[in-house]
């Protein structure tokens, strides 16, 4: 898989909690600061409190083989209590887009968590630049760390909705 081919990475899992009690820990960019092993924090920018479509804040992230960066993210999609997500530096050509999403089923919720690399650069198209005969092991490292972080994600998720539901 290359990078231009704008490769995704999709986990899902099934809640025992109400659509509306999942999308609270989903929208909790404090839990998602201490979940994460790269978001270190954010601002949102401008007037207000939380996300809503068209609203950016600068993520400070961190990785031990990239270091230190910030990004601008904008809410490209907010639907509660059953769609977040926000694309990473320009909205019509981001670097990667992420998202959640929830539906109901069986008295619970489905919760997906889904991203795209590209198709725009990111910190990830300096390593390819670099070592251009191992761009397909590059990407696929990247993607195995995502996929490891989101089904962390949505074990978390899991645990605090149920253990919220009672």
């Amino acid at each position: 898989m290359r990078y231009a081919d704008t490769p995704t990475v999709e986990v899902d899992t099934y809640i025992q909690a109400a659509p509306d009690l999942v999308w609270d820990h989903v929208i909790d960019f404090d839990l998602m600061v201490s979940m994460s092993p790269e978001l270190r924090g954010f601002e949102w920018e401008g007037e207000g409190d939380g996300p809503a479509v068209g609203r950016s804040y600068v993520g400070k992230n961190f990785h031990k083989d990239f270091g230190e960066w910030q990004t601008t993210s904008t809410v490209i999609a907010y639907d509660p209590p059953r769609e977040f997500a926000w694309a990473v530096s320009d909205v019509d050509f981001p670097s990667s887009i992420w998202r959640f999403r929830l539906r109901p089923e069986g008295g619970g919720t489905v919760l997906s968590q889904w991203m795209q690399m590209g198709p725009a650069r990111s910190g990830l198209s300096f390593a390819i630049d670099r070592m251009p005969d191992k761009e397909e092991r590059i990407v696929a490292r990247r993607l195995g760390e995502f996929r490891t972080a989101m089904e962390n994600n949505l074990r978390t998720f899991k645990k605090l909705s149920e253990e919220a539901a009672g």
